[in-house]
């Protein structure tokens, strides 16, 4: 696992962080992606990707300890708040180097239109941040 983020990416504050574009050709080349948002919130929009492990971030400290120890792990959320948060949590536990942030998260895999798995039945209703979408400007006076 050596160097498998090498050369990918930006840090902030010490954070790893890759876009959706590049965590997508990471997980295809391996990489796991944990999604860390809630339940009630991952149903509707799913992230399709080769191999995803769902941890809601409210008991990934109580669950860190089941993540594969021989995988790269790309962290991902809505935006990419909890996410960030789950690296710094992570490499702070004995995962560092091995960690990566997906800078925001699902509203930025979403408009780059990559890969999603989608069950309308399970549409929340509101204005969650992973259904945002454009204004349709024709309704406008």
């Amino acid at each position: 696992m050596e160097g498998f983020f090498s050369g990918i990416g930006f840090v902030s504050g010490g954070i790893l962080n890759v876009t959706p574009r590049q965590a997508l050709e990471l997980c295809r080349k391996g990489a796991l992606l944990v999604d860390v948002r809630e339940e009630f919130m991952n149903r509707f929009k799913m992230f399709d990707v080769p191999e995803i492990i769902y941890c809601p971030y409210s008991i990934l400290n109580e669950t860190f300890q089941n993540l594969p120890a021989e995988k790269p792990i790309i962290f991902a959320d809505a935006v990419g708040l909890h996410s960030r948060e789950a690296v710094i949590f992570l490499n702070e536990n004995g995962f560092a180097g091995r960690t990566a942030n997906l800078a925001g998260g699902l509203v930025e895999w979403e408009h780059d239109e990559l890969p999603l798995i989608i069950d309308k039945s399970e549409k929340l209703s509101g204005s969650c941040m992973c259904q945002l979408r454009p204004r349709d400007k024709s309704l406008l006076p």
